[in-house]
């Protein structure tokens, strides 16, 4: 303390423990900008010199009694348990420094140490052994491979792929590689194949052609598919970073997918397990429905993506400039799928629809993969069956390939194929379950629910899921459906339309009949405002 008294003899420095501040440049010491603490300000002068310190509490600084509020303004010298205070945080600050010293200069002596080794590895060049067996060259997904086991030599393979895991330890680095196909876990061990410049600098991503044999994992380890590949040979096709640029220092599969970091790095988070298992079921599924429609004899066709009409509704639409006329993304392909009818018959397409709602949750994109179906010489009821056996070829064919239902079951575990026949439930019986439950299920003005409401999704869901099957929701009002969609013979208030609605999901399916009348859909063009003009392709189907 006395050496630090010694070292301060010129300037002053002022503590206002009210309404000083501990942070520089906001705080600098003077009186009128006051440090908070007289530790922060032995800190900051440790390298200064200063001939004393003022104190005050300009707020709440104790009175004697008769003082005036306005003696807590004047500067006194510190307290000796202060000073011994702040002396002894001075010390701890110190060490703090001294210690962090240290680590830099161990950390800088690694620094040198890596790239004396990172210099002495360059002049390190791997060749292949000659004398061995000819790699055949594999993707990871290929079973019939023989593997080592004991004194059975295994197949010797070349296989592309990319780092997804890594783990280097002293006799040995382990990878997980990865094809698009499947995983496989290499091992190369400890020698020329673990200090090459490459193997050093080895990080996620970085893409290999790795030779070697293919064993059997040994009893009690694990790992894909029970082997391994023992490497004796490798080429770098591409390194990737492993400093501040490296993958995992943008994306990890512990972040919120929906992130706004995690979205700008969308490409990067697509190469995750979770994102390619849902891709590869993305895939399944769309060839499921290609093999059921066409074992249906349901023909696909490819409708246009830029339109000139609506299908859902204007408030929705992406509008774009057309040479010299207006023109938009489509929302739905149905209407135009129904022009090829008469030629083909049934019909279907898988495309790229679009809507214009600006809302960040799941079941709002504003562009999707939309698949449709028109089918002709139908009653409501063969719809209804139809859409119930499409869902249950989907799931049948899925479930049958081993990739996709492997895939399948990493997502969602507990699935189960839901049973037949789903329950049908008029839209009139939906408003009366929910307004029977206890409390009532309210809709989105927070009122009883009323003939004519449209049904709030989160009511709809929550209908399904506590009736626990799927629902087949039908006979919605004209009022909240397009202007095609039929009436319902038997009550002209409804139309014969349907809303699949699934379990833990809300709606997947939208559906319903078309008006079969000329005069009818006039008078609909009419009722909506829509200028019959624009769908003079469409009205030419009922002539």
């Amino acid at each position: 303390m006395a050496d630090l008294v010694d070292r301060t003899k010129d300037a002053v420095t002022y503590i206002d423990t009210d309404v000083g501040v501990d942070n520089v440049p906001a705080a600098n010491g003077s009186e009128a900008k006051p440090y908070k603490s007289l530790a922060f300000a032995y800190i900051q002068n440790i390298e200064q010199t200063s001939s004393k310190y003022l104190i005050r509490a300009s707020q709440t600084g104790a009175l004697e009694a008769g003082q005036d509020e306005s003696a807590r303004l004047a500067w006194k010298e510190p307290a000796k348990s202060a000073i011994k205070k702040a002396v002894a945080a001075v010390d701890q600050h110190k060490k703090k420094l001294a210690r962090a010293a240290k680590v830099a200069a161990e950390e800088d002596e690694r620094r040198k140490a890596r790239e004396q080794n990172l210099d002495a590895a360059k002049k390190i060049v791997l060749k292949e052994d000659e004398t061995l067996p000819k790699a055949q060259c594999i993707k990871i997904n290929r079973k019939d491979i023989t593997l080592g086991e004991a004194d059975k030599k295994g197949t010797r393979v070349k296989v592309y792929g990319r780092i997804h895991r890594l783990r280097p330890q002293k006799n040995a680095t382990f990878i997980t590689l990865i094809d698009g196909y499947g995983h496989l876990q290499c091992i190369l061990p400890a020698g020329q194949l673990t200090q090459t410049y490459d193997a050093l600098t080895f990080a996620i991503g970085t893409s290999l052609a790795l030779y070697g044999e293919l064993k059997k994992v040994p009893e009690g380890q694990t790992a894909p598919d029970s082997r391994e590949l023992h490497v004796d040979y490798y080429e770098v096709i591409g390194a990737s970073p492993s400093d501040d640029d490296a993958i995992t220092n943008k994306v990890s599969a512990a972040q919120n997918q929906w992130d706004a970091a995690m979205l700008d790095n969308r490409h990067l988070v697509l190469r995750g397990d979770n994102a390619a298992s849902i891709m590869k079921l993305r895939a399944a599924v769309e060839w499921a429905f290609v093999k059921a429609y066409r074992d249906l004899e349901i023909t696909k066709v490819s409708p246009p993506a830029l339109v000139q009409t609506q299908c859902e509704g204007g408030a929705t639409l992406f509008s774009l400039p057309y040479y010299e006329e207006q023109a938009y993304l489509t929302q739905s392909s149905q209407l135009y799928l129904e022009t090829v009818l008469p030629s083909l018959g049934s019909v279907y397409c898988i495309e790229k629809s679009f809507r214009a709602e600006k809302s960040l949750t799941r079941r709002h994109l504003s562009e999707y993969t939309h698949v449709e179906a028109e089918l002709d010489f139908i009653t409501f009821e063969d719809m209804l069956n139809h859409i119930e056996d499409i869902i249950s070829r989907i799931i049948d064919t899925v479930l049958a390939d081993p990739v996709a239902k492997a895939a399948l079951q990493e997502l969602n575990p507990d699935f189960v194929k839901p049973s037949m026949p789903f329950l049908r439930m008029k839209y009139t019986d939906a408003i009366d379950w929910l307004n029977a439950q206890d409390p009532p299920i309210l809709n989105e003005e927070g009122k009883p629910h009323v003939f004519g409401d449209d049904i709030a999704e989160a009511a709809e869901r929550r209908m399904t899921d506590i009736i626990n099957r799927p629902i087949f929701l039908t006979h919605f009002p004209v009022e909240i459906k397009a202007f095609y969609m039929k009436k319902d013979p038997q009550d002209l208030r409804v139309t014969e339309s349907v809303d699949v609605l699934m379990p833990g999901v809300g709606e997947i399916v939208g559906g319903s009949m078309r008006m079969e009348d000329y005069n009818e859909l006039l008078a609909a063009y009419e009722k909506q405002g829509i200028p019959a003009k624009d769908y003079y392709w469409y009205t030419d189907q009922r002539k």
